[in-house]
């Protein structure tokens, strides 16, 4: 679907509640300032916080594989007003497809049915994408996916009463940065260099490496480069990498996300993505790098660090942050339905 010719249309959604002044359309790129605005509302409402400021927001659309923002974002407005959205996104997991839909439905439009006609739409396009696909040859399995908190009630109640069920849990752990931070050292024959620009590709590809073995493995595209190094939040001085040589062993991606902090009050920062390559694990590089991504998010006067981490991963990243003060914050669940 071309989103130059469709970006202005309006959408038929099947089953849409009756709200006097309700229209759903198609996204447009000077939409993002109110996207921006709607999901920030959503995550102060559900206390979960992952706020990403207008700029930001804009880079992610503009680099995401296999996208086309037009066709893939539903908006709902009531007298010209957003107070819905939903996008979809499909990617290639474990060898399977996963055609995965997220929402967003402004705390006073809640429990109106809005949310529950869009998660439909969602789908009904998503199967017609699918079936498209397996015509011209594709014979990959299929499913549907969406994502949640926990304490994001209502979300997870939809989720279940349409079908979904929770399939993988993760764990968002926080760790006070007042507290004393052990030492740790690497590995000899290891160094920690401050990375450049030049070096950014090399640690993405080595970090997409070492995830290869985890749960929900995806290929890293070209869009997904791009989308973590133009981001406006990225500062690669907060990127923490041991090398041997030339070579990454493995690194601690740290963010600040202004937009978020400012919407909680909580000085807060990210271990975002903590890898270390196959040949290097359970030597204790891990603990080292995240020990001084602790002491770089202090110095710059942050006060709370926090990174998520699949409950079953297989390396005993779990046992590594518990022993470095991490403690379990709050919990989500990747959901999946059949196609």
């Amino acid at each position: 679907m071309d989103g130059t010719t469709t970006r202005n249309q309006s959408v038929d959604v099947a089953h849409a509640p009756t709200i006097a002044g309700l229209r759903f359309r198609r996204y447009r790129p000077d939409d993002v300032g109110a996207l921006a605005a709607l999901q920030e509302v959503v995550e102060v409402a559900d206390q979960t916080f992952e706020i990403l400021g207008e700029a930001a927001l804009a880079n992610e659309l503009a680099n995401l594989a296999d996208f086309d923002a037009p066709r893939d974002i539903l908006l709902a407005e009531v007298d010209g007003r957003l107070v819905a959205a939903s996008r979809r996104i499909r990617m290639v997991r474990d060898g399977a497809r996963e055609f995965t839909t997220f929402g967003w439905v402004h705390p006073d439009w809640r429990r109106r049915g809005l949310g529950r006609a869009m998660l439909r739409h969602a789908e009904a396009e998503l199967r017609a994408r699918a079936a498209a696909e397996e015509a011209v040859g594709e014979t990959r399995v299929a499913h549907l996916g969406s994502w949640s908190f926990d304490q994001a009630t209502g979300a997870v109640a939809l989720l279940e009463s349409e079908g979904y069920r929770p399939i993988r849990w993760f764990l968002e752990m926080v760790r006070q940065l007042d507290a004393p931070i052990p030492d740790r050292s690497l590995p000899d024959g290891l160094e920690l260099r401050p990375v450049l620009e030049r070096d950014a590709r090399a640690v993405l590809a080595a970090d997409a490496e070492a995830f290869q073995d985890h749960w929900g493995a995806h290929e890293t595209t070209e869009e997904d480069v791009r989308r973590i190094l133009g981001d406006p939040d990225n500062d690669l001085s907060l990127w923490i990498v041991a090398w041997a040589g030339d070579d990454v062993v493995g690194s601690v991606i740290g963010r600040i996300y202004p937009s978020d902090n400012a919407a909680s009050g909580i000085r807060k920062a990210w271990l975002d993505r903590v890898s270390v390559r196959r040949p290097w694990r359970r030597q204790g590089v891990a603990s080292a790098l995240v020990v001084e991504a602790l002491r770089a998010l202090r110095a710059r006067d942050m006060e709370l660090a926090a990174l998520g981490v699949d409950s079953d991963n297989p390396t005993g990243a779990l046992g590594v942050y518990e022993r470095l003060g991490f403690v379990r914050d709050r919990r989500s669940a990747a959901y999946r339905k059949p196609i």
